[in-house]
């Protein structure tokens, strides 16, 4: 094998390394940037001009902001939707400027079978909340 080829494997298998590397990089978010917390509570308030509402749980009050990729289940009006009152299920996500709302449901289900959770919850799932409902759950 020339010198010359001997480089050029070396340079091709640098290349792969390089590539394999960027690869899990791209794919391998921490668990705390790819982690949803799941919160059950009472809507307290909303905040239009700022995009934001607010819950009672079990553990006290959780405020929440809202962008573009939030999501509201059977709630029509997104935001507007929401009344003092309702009860909710809140997936979010924890960023630096606070807790974002990913996906907002109504807390009981819906629909002709309703188990006590939301369309997308186990048969059995009443979403009650408290310490039973694992590591991620208020």
């Amino acid at each position: 094998m020339t010198a010359d080829r001997v480089r050029g494997l070396g340079v091709a298998r640098a290349a792969a390394a390089l590539l394999i590397g960027a690869l899990v990089a791209a794919f391998a978010a921490s668990p705390a940037d790819a982690a949803l917390k799941h919160y059950d509570g009472t809507v307290s308030g909303t905040n239009q001009s700022k995009g934001t509402f607010r819950i009672e749980t079990q553990t006290g009050t959780v405020k929440f902001k809202v962008n573009g990729r939030t999501e509201f289940e059977r709630i029509a009006g997104g935001l507007a939707g929401l009344r003092k009152g309702d009860d909710v299920e809140v997936d979010a996500k924890k960023k630096p400027s606070g807790l974002v709302a990913r996906q907002v449901e109504p807390r009981g289900g819906g629909g002709a079978e309703d188990n006590g959770g939301g369309n997308d919850d186990p048969p059995g799932d009443d979403n009650g909340g408290g310490h039973d409902d694992g590591p991620s759950h208020d």
